[in-house]
């Protein structure tokens, strides 16, 4: 009884002590390296921490240990096992011999023993961790039960070392005899508390990301249309609402560099748009070009327009656009509230998400500027030579055949007219080829006999949608650089088929005056950089050319 009442007493004792590890543990994890700290994907940084933090644990539990019988009952074997079940079996390994080393430096009829059992502990951890990974259990890293389990076994097998190691043995056995059932316990509580506090610590990160994330998942998708067209002025009333209503702060409040273009919630009934800035945070923030953060606590808001407003607390936090100041945002809660920290986070990511979106909005504006500039250069590079060669050919036709050069007029004038209507960039295949039609027409009257059109298009494909001027600028270097340098017949032909997951339009000449490596012309030019924009680099056009047998040009598309 007496031994039982002794073994109680010290279990009570290290866990007494055990309490300091666990103290520890705690502030550990409201430190910014634990932040990034994940088992399943530990760098080489946070190992070396981790063999610092746990040998340290490891030599304070022998420190704070129990002196019995020329021996020390301590905690020692949490910081082993911990970082052999964290960290595999290396960082089990180096923290146990570290330890053991320690204990064995310090000696004792022990020493050497418990320096081996201690590093025997860090090689359990390491191997349970070892079979977990291998098992594709890694959740189970952090489990207080694997944790209990594991250090149980490791202090179990720490008694065996002692008992085969130790000298005198009687007294080796007699120690074991008290120190055991505490030691076990207490070690295997430990350990399972300490995993305990950083899992539940981790769920808390995990569960408050996921938040965060579906928040700004939220406003970046309702926001995306008012954003769309850039910062304007009649958006920011429904911007701010939307912001109001996700972050569940007091008011909303959005600014130019002079005035208010919006604001909603509590203080709206002196605070309104179209006011200039009186406020100083929000006038310091954008002076300053950084966030001004206002808690309430420490640094009071005071509203510049009412002495009765109840906001107490503010964020103003610039919204920046290629290092342009634009405006801010602001978020308050009242004076009688705590300024949520998420909420603080959340407002520093809704601002880097407006300037990201309206930085999107100015690229695709200066993309389709870009885009009707290149129209315009196609259409620049046709309209004046092809316009010349199509009224010498009427001319000369009107001479003889009054009636076909009315029809040779009338495509002429279809040609331009559709020239001047397409102003987007996205066209079908239909409409492509409707579009070359009235080219062809002209300059199959230009050339007679000598020009020969085939077409073997599938129907299925009509409706595939190309950049627009995709196939005019094509056919118009088969006929300018190959059938018209030509003496015999030429052939243009023009294919569109399936390939898998891809289509291929072809346009073939049998003049064969390609040059390769030489240049293929500013139409062709455009037409590949728009295809790989559009597509991806996989696709685009192709030149092939046999000399004086044939030009293959190809066009690859998703289907």
């Amino acid at each position: 009884m007496d031994l039982l009442t002794f073994s109680l007493d010290n279990i009570f004792l290290l866990l007494q002590q055990m309490s300091v590890f666990l103290v520890i543990a705690y502030l550990f994890t409201k430190t910014p390296a634990f932040r990034s700290f994940r088992v399943e994907s530990l760098a080489e940084r946070h190992m070396l921490s981790l063999y610092l933090i746990f040998s340290v644990f490891s030599i304070l539990g022998t420190y704070f240990g129990l002196p019995i019988q020329d021996a020390i009952a301590n905690t020692r074997a949490i910081g082993a096992v911990l970082a052999g079940l964290v960290g595999g079996p290396k960082l089990g390994l180096a923290v146990g011999f570290t330890a053991g080393l320690h204990r064995y430096t310090l000696g004792g009829f022990t020493a050497f023993s418990c320096g081996v059992s201690t590093t025997a502990e860090g090689l359990i951890g390491g191997l349970v961790h070892l079979y977990l990974v291998r098992n594709h259990r890694q959740t189970l890293l952090l489990s207080p039960q694997v944790a209990f389990f594991t250090t149980f076994c490791s202090e179990i097998t720490q008694m065996m070392i002692i008992l085969g190691l130790a000298r005198p043995f009687s007294e080796a056995l007699a120690l074991v005899e008290v120190i055991a059932l505490p030691m076990i316990l207490a070690n295997s509580a430990g350990a399972a508390i300490f995993v305990s506090i950083i899992r539940d610590q981790q769920r808390t990160y995990d569960e408050l990301s996921v938040l965060f994330s579906a928040k700004a998942m939220r406003i970046a998708e309702r926001t995306l249309t008012i954003l769309g067209k850039g910062f304007p002025e009649h958006g920011a009333e429904e911007l701010a609402q939307i912001v109001h209503e996700e972050t569940g702060v007091g008011a909303v409040a959005i600014t130019d560099r002079e005035k208010v273009l919006a604001f909603t919630g509590i203080g709206a009934d002196h605070h309104r748009a179209g006011q200039m800035l009186t406020s100083p945070h929000i006038i310091k923030s954008i002076e300053e070009n950084r966030i001004v953060y206002a808690d309430g606590i420490k640094r009071s808001w005071k509203c510049a327009l009412s002495t009765d407003c109840p906001l107490g607390s503010a964020l103003s936090i610039p919204i920046r656009v290629d290092s342009d100041l634009i405006g801010t945002i602001n978020l308050f809660e009242t004076k009688d509230t705590i300024f949520l920290g998420l909420n603080k986070t959340l407002g520093e990511g809704i601002a880097n998400l407006i300037s990201d979106q309206i930085l999107h909005a100015r690229y695709n504006e200066q993309k389709n500027l870009l885009v009707q500039s290149e129209l315009k250069l196609v259409q620049a590079q046709i309209n004046p030579h092809f316009l010349f060669n199509a009224l010498n050919t009427i001319i000369a036709v009107i001479r003889k055949d009054s009636h076909q050069a009315r029809e040779l007029l009338l495509h002429l004038s279809n040609f331009f007219r559709k020239n001047l209507k397409r102003t987007t960039d996205i066209s079908t295949l239909a409409e492509e080829l409707d579009h070359v039609q009235s080219y062809l027409k002209i300059e199959k009257a230009r050339f007679g006999d000598q020009l020969t059109l085939e077409m073997d298009i599938d129907n299925n494909l009509l409706a595939l949608r190309l950049p627009v001027f995709s196939l005019q600028p094509l056919i118009e270097n088969a006929i300018k650089h190959g059938i018209s340098q030509m003496f015999a017949p030429g052939i243009v032909r023009i294919s569109a088929h399936r390939h898998d997951a891809n289509v291929v339009i072809k346009i073939e000449d049998n003049g064969g005056n390609y040059q390769e490596g030489g240049p293929i012309g500013l139409g062709m030019n455009i037409v590949e950089k728009r295809i790989k924009s559009l597509y991806g680099e996989t696709y685009g056009v192709e030149v092939t050319c046999e000399p004086q047998v044939r030009t293959l040009i190809s066009i690859t598309l998703p289907y």
